[in-house]
Formats: C-alpha cells, sequence, structure tokens
C-alpha cells in the first residue's frame, strides 16, 4: 500500500495541551520527508484554523491555516450552507460564536428569535443555559452540536467536551441533535476529502479516540492508525465495535504503518 496523504488528529496525538507529546513532532517529520501530504484535524470548536498555527508551531509543528480542520470550521460550513439566513442561539464559548460572526451568520440570545439550536463545549454551562435550550427546542427548531467529544485530554486530566453538554441537553429535552459535525460525520468527511486531495484508499487516519478519529476513517474509506498517547487504550480496543487497522503507542512509531 503507497501512502499519499495523512488525516492527523490533534490532541492527544501531537500535543497534550500546549505540549508535543512524546515522538511524535518526529512522526511528523516522517510523513512529511515521505511526501506525504498532511492535514490537522481537530474536533475542538473553540478555536478557528489560524490559531493552530500559533498554537502547534510552539509544540515544534510546521503548520499553515489552510493544513488545519477545526470542528468549529466544519460547523460553519454546514451552517453556511444549511442555515445561513437563520438567526442561531449557541450554548458555546466566544471562540465558536466569533467564527459564526466572521462568516456572516447571525446569533442571538434571545431564544425566541432562534431559527436553530448550536451547542457545543462551554466551560460555564449551567442551569440557565440547560432552561434556555429547553426553551429554544420547544418550538421545534433544529438542534446542531459541533462534535461528538464527551470527554478531552488536558495536560493534568481528561475534562468534560462537547458531548457532554450535547448528552445533557439532548436528555433533558428528550431530543437528539439532528446532526452532530466535527468526527466522524460526513460533513467533516467531505471537507477532508476536498481539501487532501487524495484518493482515500491512499490515506492514512491517526488519533488517539476509536469513536471519532478511527470512526471517521472508516467512514472515509481510509487506513487507520490509533495511537496510544491519549484516551483510547487496550481495553477500549477490545470492547469497541470499531477497529482500527493499526495500533501504535505513539506517532513517532508511523514507520511500523508505512514499512
Amino acid at each position: 500500500m503507497e501512502i499519499a496523504g495523512a488525516v492527523l488528529d490533534v490532541d492527544g496525538t501531537l500535543v497534550r495541551g500546549d505540549d508535543p507529546i512524546a515522538g511524535a513532532p518526529a512522526g511528523v517529520e516522517r510523513l512529511h520527508e515521505a511526501g506525504i501530504e498532511t492535514r490537522f484535524v481537530s474536533n475542538n470548536p473553540t478555536k478557528p484554523p489560524a490559531a493552530y498555527v500559533d498554537r502547534l508551531g510552539a509544540a515544534g509543528y510546521d503548520v499553515s491555516a489552510e493544513d488545519v480542520i477545526t470542528a468549529g470550521s466544519v460547523t460553519t460550513a454546514y451552517l453556511d450552507e444549511h442555515h445561513a439566513d437563520d438567526t442561531l442561539y449557541c450554548i458555546g464559548e466566544s471562540g465558536l460564536v466569533d467564527q459564526f460572526t466572521d462568516a456572516g451568520l447571525t446569533t442571538t440570545t434571545d431564544t425566541d428569535e432562534a431559527d436553530a439550536l448550536v451547542v457545543s463545549i462551554d466551560r460555564e454551562f449551567g442551569y440557565d443555559d440547560m432552561a434556555a435550550a429547553m426553551w429554544a427546542l420547544e418550538r421545534d427548531i433544529p438542534f446542531i452540536g459541533t462534535d461528538p467529544d464527551v470527554v478531552i485530554p488536558t495536560p493534568d486530566r481528561d475534562q468534560p467536551g462537547s458531548g457532554a453538554v450535547i448528552r445533557s441537553i439532548a436528555a433533558v429535552t428528550g431530543r437528539e441533535p439532528d446532526v452532530v459535525l466535527g468526527k466522524p460525520s460526513q460533513p467533516a468527511v467531505e471537507m477532508v476529502r476536498a481539501r487532501l486531495g487524495v484518493p482515500p484508499a491512499s490515506c492514512l487516519v491517526v488519533g488517539d479516540r476509536l469513536d471519532t478519529d478511527i470512526a471517521f476513517g472508516e467512514r472515509a474509506g481510509m487506513t487507520t492508525v490509533l495511537v496510544r498517547s491519549g484516551i483510547a487504550d487496550e481495553d477500549a480496543v477490545a470492547e469497541s465495535d470499531v477497529k482500527p487497522d493499526h495500533v501504535v503507542d505513539h506517532l513517532g512509531q508511523i514507520d511500523r504503518v508505512l514499512g
């Protein structure tokens, strides 16, 4: 199998917090030396691609904004295509709302004005937000999630992510989201395929999560590589219906896949 493209997860694969994961910089360099087109795909919805240039650059990775796709950029593109004329009520952090505003989308803080509800990670999420989501969905408007990550890796310990907020709202309203974006959603697959420009059968997907990274690779028709430097471990692999094609300790072992 000749590999021409690689889709790399960020948190838990390249970095934990702002620090590079051991072996990962060497793995990225190996991909570059092999002439493999590389894209960096994160389920973090709070930062636009441009923010990753500085973040990953500080960790030792040479990245351009055009090489980065995030749950925020997938969600923004989806909303621009399907809800461009709608007014959005957002439960999420300012970094996400700024991406919507920059794209010309309209947001509101009044649930009665909302044409759609967008839910994401919000470290200040509380009772009032839960009530607002209930009131908005009483009007049977679309319910959109930015990404499914229930837990996210941070430097000290794992923390709740967008999926935790989305699930809590789904539980209290008795309604599942109409769509959850980011990996492994079909809109994310389509955006990555377009940006990479390489046949899926010649691509790797490398990440630390079975339910997002590896599931994304399966949906995209790409070869999947699980790194045990983040969320998933051997027990998770054994218990999951989603099985990676390869398992390595960290990205620095990518030669075991490239051959």
